[in-house]
């Protein structure tokens, strides 16, 4: 299990497979890569990054403009 933060909400997620990434998450959620920044445990990582038990995942939106 996991905590993901999105728009600041706080849910604990299980993880369906020892293989689950950041971008297979993303998928789920319809979320495009390029449009978002995501934190491991406070540190910013890249798309391919494991995701594992008790991490915390935060998703920031990235807001275009101007």
């Amino acid at each position: 299990m996991f905590t993901l933060i999105i728009a600041d909400k706080k849910l604990e997620k299980q993880i369906p497979n020892n293989d689950y990434k950041i971008i297979n998450l993303l998928k789920e959620l319809d979320m495009p890569v390029e449009t978002v920044v995501t934190k491991k445990n406070n540190k910013i990582v890249i798309e391919e990054t494991l995701i594992e038990d008790d991490d915390e995942i935060e998703i920031i939106q990235v807001i275009y403009g101007g």
